[in-house]
């Protein structure tokens, strides 16, 4: 051979190495249905070669296609995800091997939209020990989260699968290790490398993740157990089984995840114009809906509030009230008080809680409300609350023998006619002359007993005989009247 085309044979032997192997001659153990090899997809175990992506419908983000850039390709932006890395460090994956698979975790981190508000990622390392490497909660920029990944160590010996299954489930999607919840509606995605079989039970475990909301991804390479990954994978198993040959083109796998987990629909990309809900349809398409209390408007995208007042669908018991908000709220009849469950009344003593408005007596009504009533000698107003004196003279109650006198406060005196005298029970009546019999003229012996009696007595008639002369002028003065009117 003349030295200068072997010269250039060694020139070119390092790309040589790099070209893909051919490919096999006839389907073998690395064609079986359910699950990809690199580079190829096909329904029903019929692989065909995958067509190539469609060109970017915009310039590629700066930074893209190159090392740390912001996005990968720059296609398009991905939806937001709590993303788990489970890979396997066993003995069986030689350091470089392992560095390639880092380089894999890297790549596809390159590849989304990492903060705290789109996907946030964790790292579980495996072998016959699992160690959770950070949580989703722990870095929120790419930059940190693949100097973290360019960290871990390998664990070295065996393969358990299913126990790093069950840690995932059990301590990295969970929400205080920074998962969110299921009001969310924030996908739970586990994407498991390995290159063996696994050492334990992953069947129920896997159903289990599976039932839980995880969507399982397995990446199988080189001697993996095919029939193991199609157990862990989500259906369907053509996208959710991948296989490559060797570590040494891993990394190619991390466009197809990047496709994966492109957000095509205007609800994940933030475009819907939704007022309050975007709900994808699929296939690109959407519909807006509105939050509780609110009726969507002709334009399909804004919303109203609803008055369940007016369509008398709020259950209250007594009084139902709108809210700016376009809720409701219940209020109860004067004399009730809201119920525990905000909708029935309760009938409320307002004569106890001081709150009923009598000036004198409040009474408390069968119907859950109060009247008010008046102390003896008064009548209740035209407010029903205040009272005004009444005259007992008037109604005939006062039980005086003679007259009654009004003292204008609700309260009254006894008098009698003229020759009669107000007894000891200011109510009967005496006649004077008889007062006056009881006073002897012909006991005039002196005695000092009998001189203090008829000095008592006449004193006595004195004031008597002048109240009769005041009643006689006034009986006058008013007969005067009576004849001049």
């Amino acid at each position: 051979m003349p030295r200068h085309l072997s010269g250039l044979l060694l020139l070119l032997w390092p790309l040589l190495l790099l070209l893909p192997p051919p490919a096999p001659a006839a389907p073998g153990p690395l064609t079986r249905p359910g699950w990809r090899r690199l580079g190829t997809r096909g329904p029903g175990g019929s692989p065909g070669r995958r067509p190539a992506p469609a060109a970017p419908t915009r310039a590629p983000l700066p930074g893209a296609g190159q090392p740390g850039g912001a996005r990968g390709a720059g296609v398009c932006k991905s939806r937001p995800l709590d993303l788990v890395f489970i890979i396997d460090s066993s003995r069986s994956v030689r350091p470089l091997e392992f560095t390639k698979v880092k380089t894999f975790v890297s790549q596809i981190i390159d590849t989304l939209d990492i903060g705290a508000a789109d996907t946030r990622v964790a790292v579980v390392n495996y072998a016959s020990t699992v160690k959770i490497e950070f949580h989703l909660q722990t870095y929120s920029d790419k930059q940190s989260l693949k100097q973290a990944v360019a960290r871990i160590t390998p664990l070295s010996t065996g393969t358990m699968s299913g126990l790093a299954i069950q840690t995932a489930m059990d301590e990295a999607f969970t929400e205080e290790a920074g998962a969110r919840g299921p009001t969310s509606n924030i996908p739970k995605v586990a994407i498991i490398v390995t290159d063996g079989r696994p050492q334990d039970q992953v069947n129920e475990v896997a159903a289990r993740a599976r039932a839980s909301g995880i969507e399982l991804y397995a990446v199988g390479v080189d001697r993996a157990d095919m029939e193991s990954l199609k157990i862990i994978a989500s259906e369907p198993l053509d996208e959710h089984v991948f296989y490559v040959e060797t570590y040494g083109v891993i990394e190619k796998l991390s466009s197809r995840f990047q496709e994966t987990f492109c957000a095509s629909d205007p609800c994940a990309l933030g475009t819907h114009q939704c007022q309050h809900v975007c709900v994808s349809d699929g296939d690109g398409k959407h519909h807006c809906e509105c939050s509780q209390g609110y009726s969507l408007n002709a334009d399909m995208k804004t919303c109203s509030a609803i008055d369940k007042c007016a369509l008398n669908t709020h259950g209250c018991e007594h009084i139902c009230v709108n809210d700016r908000t376009g809720s409701y709220h219940c209020e109860c009849y004067e004399g009730y008080t809201l119920n525990e469950d905000k909708k029935t009344c309760s009938a409320q003593d307002q004569c106890a809680f001081g709150t009923h408005g009598c000036q004198h007596v409040c009474v408390n009504d069968r119907a859950g409300s109060h009247h008010c009533e008046c102390y003896e000698g008064y009548t209740l107003n035209a407010d029903n609350k205040t009272c005004s004196v009444r005259s007992k003279c008037a109604q005939g109650s006062h039980g005086c023998q003679h007259i009654c006198v009004d003292d204008g406060v609700a309260a009254y005196h006894c008098d009698c006619y003229p020759g009669y005298i107000l007894n000891e029970d200011d109510k009967t009546c005496s006649a004077i002359e008889e007062a006056r019999r009881l006073i002897s003229t012909e006991d005039a012996c002196g005695c000092e007993a009998t001189l203090a009696f008829q000095d008592r007595v006449n004193s006595y008639l004195q004031r008597l005989n002048a109240k009769l002369d005041d009643i006689l002028g006034k009986l006058q003065a008013d007969e005067y009247g009576q004849v001049r009117r």
